[in-house]
């Protein structure tokens, strides 16, 4: 089969690899139908993710069929239409009966495909721990709705959530890239008092303020007093940091009113330190970490709803056999592109 690879930092490339099989009672094989290319794929790309293993097959956002699956597993089978998790998780040890699947005792747990094992970009991928990797997606659900769903959409679900929105909230989002955008609508579904997305592509700016009209859109060199001036407590009651970069780190801290909550759902390609003299006194909590992506049902159910719709994040579709243009088009930002959709 077609299969994009790791090969050492700044280079992968297409080569022919086996079609997998299963390799353990829990295992499923899926035939993916759609993937994509996501930020992390770049940071795996330029050398960020120490725990990357070179060779592997990379990619971690796909939709397909399962086509084979494990005597133990109960909740997919041949035929199923489904969504591939971003995480491994066994279901069954101390962090995953709590909710953090993120932090899965398994050797291969947490963020494992197109990371440590064979991921998705690709004709077929093995799925460890299928039951409860996979999701069934709903009738009547397209590929292309489906798509974000086990790793976009499960990070905006998963931060919204712990971020503890109220009704009363100012909440301040700082990115609106593809994960900040599924971010929005996730907590967009909490009804927040406002909602100001902080961005600094003009054109994405323009496409926050043409979807989501009840929004408040501003730029970073401005954002600061923006915010301040209209949170009712000066400053944003709960901010979620989605850019991943030293400027919106700071304005993270800078633009929250005393006693906020800050979520960090930014990837950095750097370390990145709290100045805790300059803070000192605004009594700030920070909830940062990898995504817990076990509401994928819900997430369908919400999809399904038409409560959650990111198709328009798809802006252009490229066969596998190009997916070296496509990476380019994406890493360089060129022609208006959200997120790419990967066909093999």
């Amino acid at each position: 089969m077609l299969a994009y690879t790791y090969v050492d930092k700044n280079k992968f490339a297409l080569a022919e690899r086996p079609v997998p099989h299963t390799e353990h009672p829990r295992d499923a094989i899926v035939k993916i139908t759609l993937a994509s290319i996501c930020t992390s794929d770049l940071h795996i790309k330029h050398g960020s993710v120490p725990r990357a293993r070179k060779g592997i097959i990379v990619g971690h956002e796909a939709v397909g069929v399962v086509t084979e699956v494990g005597e133990r597993v109960h909740n997919v089978g041949i035929g199923d239409r489904v969504a591939i998790n971003v995480e491994t998780f066994c279901g069954e040890c101390f962090f995953c009966r709590r909710g953090y699947v993120n932090n899965c005792t398994d050797e291969h747990g947490g963020w494992a495909l197109g990371c440590r094992i064979d991921g998705v970009q690709a004709e077929y991928v093995r799925v460890p721990y299928a039951d409860c990797g996979l999701n069934k997606i709903p009738d009547g659900v397209s590929d292309e709705s489906a798509l974000f769903t086990g790793d976009l959409l499960s990070t905006g679900y998963w931060a919204a959530d712990i971020t503890e929105i109220s009704r009363d909230d100012t909440v301040l989002i700082i990115g609106a890239g593809p994960t900040g955008i599924c971010t929005l609508q996730c907590v967009l579904l909490r009804s927040p008092a406002r909602v100001i997305v902080c961005e600094l592509d003009e054109r994405r700016r323009k496409f926050v303020s043409e979807n989501y009209p009840d929004v408040l859109v501003c730029a970073p060199q401005e954002a600061e007093a923006f915010v301040k001036a209209r949170g009712d407590h000066g400053g944003a009651d709960r901010v979620i940091e989605v850019a991943g970069s030293q400027e919106s780190f700071t304005l993270a801290w800078k633009c929250a009113r005393p006693n906020a909550i800050i979520t960090i759902v930014a990837m950095y390609d750097v370390a990145q330190s709290l100045p805790l003299p300059d803070m000192y006194g605004k009594n700030l909590t920070f909830k940062t970490g990898g995504v817990d992506g076990c509401h994928c049902d819900d997430i369908l159910a919400l999809i399904a709803e038409r409560k959650l719709d990111t198709r328009n994040l798809i802006t252009h579709t490229f066969p596998l056999k190009e997916i070296d243009k496509a990476y380019e088009l994406f890493e360089n930002k060129r022609n208006g592109v959200i997120k790419i959709a990967v066909k093999p």
